[in-house]
């Protein structure tokens, strides 16, 4: 199928937040497009959108409506013909799009773990009690107060120069981010250590970048076809099969993981009462071809598992 490719004088338009880290990413889905099909970078025009969450900042996301926050404006704008396609950290991301969108393209997934920041200590374990930590990730605060319930754990909102800027006014003694944000900045020096996934399981799809289209848009779907990384779609299909069959949201305290090797899949899910109090998982292998079903299938094992009230965000 031969398409009409953007040029300079009708470039295509890619929505995206306007943090650094959402412009980082936007400028490499455009670079990617750019070497593909042999275009020069002006036939790509970014176009930041402000959306309701990088508007509130003080307040926790599970409080405003969760990661729709991020999202609902630069759907809008696609649909409405605004942008022709979207960027985005798929860990923001919900599981289910507005009708009329799919988001089925992905970049090769960066670092997946969480970076432990902080101007005074090494590593987590180097933490005294009663320090304060400060994270708006409640999937981090859970795991934090399961594995160090003396910690103090305060809100800690805002893009990644925010939260470094909270630590300098000394608002808290350290603070997580995503590994791949960081290497994506350029800013792995801020880390003082990345947190292996065997002590802190990370989010959903972290370090993925999605790319977001209108469903009848043929020209956008073939483009996205090209720079389409194959592997970080089979690992998302199982890590998002387990967060939706879980009805996961901001107010959930969900970590998931699958890593291939070879034709085999391992699949790690983690649930925990949003105060620590409590967490279990699970961890199993099999063919890469069954990992949505592995995940829908660990979910309700998870599920079956839970004591009573354990779920009672699901209600």
């Amino acid at each position: 199928m031969s398409i009409t490719l953007p040029s300079p004088t009708s470039p295509l338009i890619i929505g995206t937040r306007g943090s650094p880290l959402a412009l980082a990413q936007a400028h490499e889905t455009r670079r990617r497009l750019s070497s593909a099909f042999d275009l020069p970078e002006d036939a790509f025009v970014i176009k930041v959108i402000k959306t309701t969450g990088d508007k509130i900042l003080d307040r926790p996301l599970k409080e405003i409506g969760g990661k729709g926050l991020f999202t609902r404006e630069i759907e809008d704008d696609m649909l409405s013909g605004a942008i022709d396609i979207a960027v985005h950290s798929m860990k923001d991301m919900p599981v289910l799009q507005p009708e009329g969108l799919v988001l089925d393209t992905y970049l090769p997934r960066e670092d997946v773990r969480d970076a432990f920041v902080s101007a005074g200590h090494e590593k987590l374990a180097d933490l005294p009690s009663g320090a304060v930590v400060g994270t708006s990730s409640l999937r981090r605060r859970a795991q934090l107060l399961n594995y160090r319930p003396d910690l103090n754990v305060v809100e800690f909102r805002g893009n990644v120069q925010t939260r470094l800027k909270k630590l300098e006014d000394n608002v808290a003694d350290c603070t997580f981010l995503a590994m791949a944000g960081l290497r994506r900045l350029d800013m792995a020096h801020v880390a003082k250590s990345a947190i292996e996934t065997d002590e802190m399981l990370p989010a959903v799809a972290q370090g993925a970048i999605g790319i977001e289209r209108r469903i009848d848009d043929t020209r956008a779907a073939k483009m996205l076809e090209a720079i389409h990384d194959i592997e970080t779609g089979q690992r998302l299909a199982a890590e998002r099969a387990f967060l939706e069959a879980l009805d996961g949201s901001c107010e959930t305290p969900i970590a998931g993981l699958s890593e291939l090797n070879g034709t085999n899949m391992r699949l790690r899910g983690q649930v925990l009462r949003p105060d620590g109090s409590e967490s279990i998982g699970d961890d199993v292998t099999g063919s890469i071809e069954d990992g949505a079903e592995m995940g829908r299938a660990m979910a309700a094992k998870l599920l079956a598992q839970a004591g009573e009230g354990f779920f009672e965000w699901r209600s």
